[in-house]
């Protein structure tokens, strides 16, 4: 009966995220309607696509446990860094200028963004090609944590797991394009919501309570890392500098991955900007603030768990060993909907740009309207079965580098995309030169890092740590690179950024205004 259950909360689960893809077809006719819905999607439904494409299976299983381990309850730094930088600063910062200057430059993607702020068509490709190495092994990264979990509850072998993930994500990203990915966020947002309240209280029972576990955490010691008593339960943890360089990456990092900026172009109107940036923030506080927050108490299962032998990822699914058969149903159904929510973004931006930025202007400049959305389609079956081949081998064969590609995938792009992007949408002066540095800075500094540790300080051979350097570089620079390269054309820029004089009722820069959204399609 109880196996009956688990099956069947599944089930269902499968059938609706099917079933929005097939209605959500209607929206996916055109290049704009299968990536962008249109550019008319509401607030709700892109702060949840945007929070739920944020936090994945890595964080909710792997992250939370991994520092939780290392920083205690100092961890939930790391979900408050989410919320405020990673989701209201980037709302704020970023989304209202993203969605004005995309709308004016017709760009659809990050790489055709790139091409025509900086009048360049050749970091077009250079921007393609970095999004279609990284974003593929970083979903690949998302599967991480889900054998356990199944093998936990269901007793089904990880393989299964993951074909049944990806088909299943397929059919309705392959129907539906964005539409049908920001509503199932919706649906997968709310559980995602609901289910980390849940687990949380129920975690924090099986320790006596809060003040229980605060005490029995407080007790805890680890001389490896301090003699003082309470490192654990001290406001910036035992390891303060390396906590700095994950809020930094974490938060930080999201202003220029493709998959969540391409939220912003997408946005109807700008009651949706200013609504969409406290739903976001809100989400991100209970989830990853929730998730960091249960990750530090990790220690306290230290008699269960032998991080040696079994990795961090068994941290958080011991936790659960004790839910009731119903609870744990609905864990597995969280940690799928991070997961699937994730993937079909990561999915649906790589195959977009390979098709537009690449394959198109490269190799078919013809290429008609229809035969583009097949294009991304089958890119699409394409990405999403690599990930999944990435994963079972990594599974199969414990290849540890393949787990940690996530970190890699994330301090590469966000090294190499941040300054050109944020650069981009604020300053005139930003050369096309200064871009193609931060793009060899970016990327290199990651990889050498990777195979060559040896080269860096012992401060900077972590990812985390790397990726964090590379991003503040970057920001630093691009703008010196720019001071001494060749300036842009005046006009050219000018033209460019005539769209935030635009007059609304204010200028375009301080409002989108309503008038020219007012003819969209009605919000969600």
């Amino acid at each position: 009966m109880e196996l009956f259950c688990k099956i069947f909360m599944l089930a269902l689960f499968f059938a609706v995220m099917i079933g929005i893809g097939l209605y959500a077809r209607r929206h996916s006719g055109s290049v704009d309607g299968f990536i962008l819905g249109g550019r008319s999607v509401g607030a709700w439904f892109t702060a949840f696509a945007y929070g739920t494409s944020y936090f994945s299976a890595v964080i909710l299983v792997g992250y939370s446990g991994q520092f939780g381990w290392k920083y205690g309850i100092a961890s939930t730094w790391i979900g408050l860094g989410n919320a405020i930088i990673g989701s209201y600063l980037a709302w704020a910062i970023l989304g209202r200028r993203t969605r004005v200057m995309t709308q004016h430059l017709q760009s659809r993607t990050m790489p055709d963004f790139f091409e025509k702020r900086y009048h360049n068509k050749h970091l077009k490709t250079g921007a393609a090609l970095i999004i279609f190495l990284f974003l593929i092994p970083y979903a690949a990264s998302l599967y991480n944590g889900l054998s356990r979990l199944f093998a936990m509850a269901f007793g089904i072998d990880y393989t299964i797991c993951i074909i049944v993930m990806t088909v299943l994500t397929a059919i309705y990203v392959v129907a539906g394009g964005y539409m049908a990915t920001v509503i199932n966020d919706f649906i997968q947002g709310i559980i995602m919501l609901g289910g980390i309240v849940v687990i949380v209280v129920a975690s924090l029972r099986q320790f006596g309570g809060l003040s229980q576990a605060m005490l029995s955490l407080a007790q805890v010691t680890d001389t490896t890392l301090s003699e003082a008593p309470g490192i654990f339960t001290s406001f910036f943890g035992p390891q303060p500098f390396n906590l700095i360089c994950v809020v930094i990456l974490t938060s930080l990092g999201t202003w220029s991955l493709p998959q969540m900026t391409q939220k912003f172009y997408a946005i109807k109107n700008e009651n949706a900007i200013v609504k969409g940036s406290v739903i976001s923030t809100l989400f991100a506080f209970v989830v990853a603030g929730g998730c960091y927050f249960l990750g530090g108490f990790g220690r306290l299962l230290s008699d269960k768990v032998d991080v040696a032998t079994q990795g961090y990822d068994a941290i958080i699914p011991t936790m659960f060993q004790s839910f009731s058969p119903l609870l744990i149903s609905l864990v597995v159904i969280l940690v799928l909907s991070a997961s699937m929510s994730t993937l079909s973004s990561l999915v649906l931006t790589a195959s977009s740009t390979l098709t537009l930025d690449f394959i198109k202007p490269k190799f078919c400049v013809t290429m008609k309207e229809r035969r583009q959305v097949s294009t991304i389609r089958l890119l699409i079956l394409i990405f999403i079965t690599l990930s999944a081949v990435i994963a079972i081998v990594q599974y199969k064969y414990g290849i540890v580098f393949i787990a940690q590609l996530m970190g890699l995938s994330w301090g590469a792009m966000a090294g190499a995309f941040l300054g050109p992007y944020l650069y981009g949408l604020y300053s005139k002066r930003t050369s096309a030169a200064a871009v193609w540095v931060s793009f060899v800075f970016g990327v290199g500094i990651m990889l050498l890092n990777t195979f060559l540790p040896g080269l860096f300080p012992t401060w900077l051979r972590s990812p985390i740590n790397c990726g964090a350097f590379a991003m503040l570089a970057d920001l630093l620079l691009v703008p010196l690179v720019s001071l001494v390269t060749k300036a842009p054309e005046p006009d050219y820029v000018d033209q460019l950024f005539s769209c935030y004089g635009k007059k609304v009722i204010v200028t375009a820069s301080q409002s989108m205004g309503e008038d020219a959204e007012a003819s969209e399609t009605a919000e969600l």
